[in-house]
């Protein structure tokens, strides 16, 4: 597999995470709603292999707290998520912009 597609892939998981967290916060305060997470290794081995639906598992356990009403979420690490979501999906995307950039130069390098 090369680069490309391999970036391509990651790109899709991390998208998919980013929704996953997203619906997290989106329920922070919805009673009885249990944290959802994505495995990004095990989603990326899945995409790598084919399959394009990933498991999004619930959490059975917070991290410590839950809310009175049983809410599972915590703001405060799904942003921190959120946000390393996000660095790693601009870093995907900055190495796939440099591959696409080598790849210009040397074509350009051999019109000359």
């Amino acid at each position: 597999m090369d680069i490309i597609n391999l970036i391509e892939k990651a790109l899709d998981v991390r998208a998919a995470n980013h929704r996953v967290i997203a619906g997290n916060i989106a329920h922070v305060e919805t009673p009885h709603y249990k944290e959802k997470e994505l495995d990004f290794k095990q989603a990326l081995e899945s995409r790598i292999a084919g399959t394009k639906h990933f498991d999004v598992q619930e959490k059975t356990e917070s991290d410590g707290m839950s809310s009175i009403d049983g809410n599972t979420v915590n703001m405060e690490i799904q942003m921190v998520k959120m946000n390393e979501n996000s660095m790693m999906y601009s870093a995907l995307v900055q190495v796939l912009n440099k591959k696409f950039s080598m790849m210009r130069y040397l074509i350009n390098e051999g019109r000359r």
